[in-house]
């Protein structure tokens, strides 16, 4: 099963040649997806849920911040 990924960005790839948020595809095994595969592009993804927005950061000490 896989899951996509997006926001209002540019589907355009990124200086480093990535495919930007909006047109990357993650792969769910299990109901489990890789978080390296959420940040190979960034540090910080958004997630929305119903009517909120929740901020999801990769700290330099490799830990998760899940914020509202």
């Amino acid at each position: 099963m896989s899951a996509s990924s997006g926001d209002s960005g540019g589907g355009a790839a990124g200086p480093t040649g990535r495919p930007s948020a909006a047109t990357r595809t993650l792969t769910m095994r299990g109901g489990r997806i890789d978080s390296r595969e959420l940040f190979a592009a960034e540090r910080e993804i958004i997630i929305a849920h119903g009517e909120d927005s929740y901020r999801l950061r990769l700290t330099s000490q490799n830990k998760l911040i899940l914020t509202k």
